[in-house]
């Protein structure tokens, strides 16, 4: 028997993260042949070039689709997505996968997906109908559902809102959040060999600040994250691990800011443009917080009962857990949620934590839906309409 070609697409090391044992599953299937397409911050030596992370990992990368322009304007990345749909044209049409496979709701994955709709090969998205309203990955989230044509959400609420966008219910399934087979999975490291393997000690307290820029606001990101420095500065017999932020409108402004300060505060801080998947969850449960905006506080950490400052728009409108804090990016605002994260009615509430992304297995399930699910007919999506009455 033909087995079914399954294209995974990933961009960043972030997704990447999220993607690996789905791709170990696909590996190993004795049904399905995975293809894998590499592209954006992977390929950039700025970004760290991570797509040798998945070449040391055993994988064979099969395309790699240059398309990150070396700009974070808007008119750099506008200009970066019509590189990368001349890019994912050709490797597409070489491959000629059976269904490919994406992630989330960033810019490359809508060029990759449009491309897809184009070429008539079927996608398989996985997180849609998440809510993020302070970013424009929120409307590119939603336009790939529509591109798509088997989708894994996260939670119930998030299947239903998938159907709303008249998505098929017998095509929507809800497995939780891939990124908790990492938790079950790896090995993670002890304090003594995490610290070794980031050649930084660890203090009394100890924090991981991930901050991105939010796409929907204009020029923000500079007077954020100062905010943040601000308060970050503030916390006593406290040890900094920073990762960088992805390339995202004036994400390199943040950037610039973390090595200007790791360089001013090297005795208690440090700074990595990818941590990799097993050192960031290895780092996690030894951290008194995770602090920023990004996708993971609200995700992962939650599992190891670990609080989480959520500060700004980024991740409005996901559902959280009760460990996360939201909190404006006012220094005031920024304050008071540290005040609240080390507080002993807070404390004692991480006790009774539970992570609405599910406790884990979903790589396995998607891969044996993806296994066994008729891709005859798929193109052909008829709306599914809500009955109002």
């Amino acid at each position: 028997m033909t087995k079914r070609r399954v294209c995974v697409l990933t961009g960043t090391r972030a997704e990447y993260g999220l993607l690996f044992w789905l791709m170990k599953e696909i590996y190993a299937s004795k049904d399905l042949e995975l293809q894998i397409v590499v592209t954006g911050m992977h390929l950039s030596s700025e970004f760290g070039r991570t797509y040798q992370q998945i070449e040391e990992d055993g994988f064979m990368i099969n395309k790699k689709v240059e398309m990150l322009l070396s700009s974070d304007t808007e008119v750099g990345i506008t200009k970066s997505m019509g590189v990368g749909m001349i890019g994912f044209a050709d490797a597409f049409s070489e491959l000629n996968p059976d269904l490919l496979v994406v992630l989330g709701d960033r810019f490359e994955v809508f060029v990759a997906v449009s491309s897809a709709m184009i070429s008539k090969i079927p996608v398989a998205h996985i997180h849609g109908g998440e809510l993020t309203e302070g970013l424009i990955d929120e409307s590119i989230r939603h336009s790939i559902t529509k591109m798509s044509h088997l989708h894994f959400t996260a939670t119930e609420e998030y299947s239903r809102r998938v159907i709303q966008l008249g998505e098929q219910p017998n095509r929507v399934f809800n497995f939780g959040g891939p990124g908790i087979d990492n938790i079950n999975r790896l090995p993670l490291l002890m304090r003594d060999k995490f610290e070794e393997s980031i050649d930084f000690q660890l203090g009394i307290k100890n924090l991981l600040i991930t901050f991105h820029s939010v796409t929907l606001e204009n020029s923000t990101a500079e007077e954020q994250f100062n905010n943040l420095l601000q308060v970050l500065d503030e916390q006593q017999d406290t040890h900094l691990i920073f990762t960088k932020s992805n390339a995202d409108t004036h994400g390199r402004i943040i950037n610039k800011m973390i090595d200007n300060y790791v360089s001013m505060n090297s005795n208690k801080a440090t700074a990595f443009t990818s941590l990799g998947q097993l050192r960031y969850i290895s780092a996690i449960p030894l951290m008194d917080g995770v602090v920023g905006n990004s996708s993971s506080g609200i995700h992962e950490v939650p599992s190891f009962k670990v609080p989480t400052i959520n500060i700004g728009d980024r991740q409005r409108g996901r559902i959280q857990a009760n460990s996360v804090i939201d909190c404006n990016p006012s220094v005031k605002s920024i304050r008071s949620a540290f005040a609240t994260m080390y507080s002993e009615t807070f404390q004692k509430k991480l006790i009774g934590v539970v992570n609405p992304y599910g406790e884990g297995g979903s790589s396995e399930k998607i891969c044996n839906t993806i296994s066994t699910f008729p891709l005859d007919g798929i193109l052909k999506k008829s709306f599914y309409n809500l009955d109002y009455k």
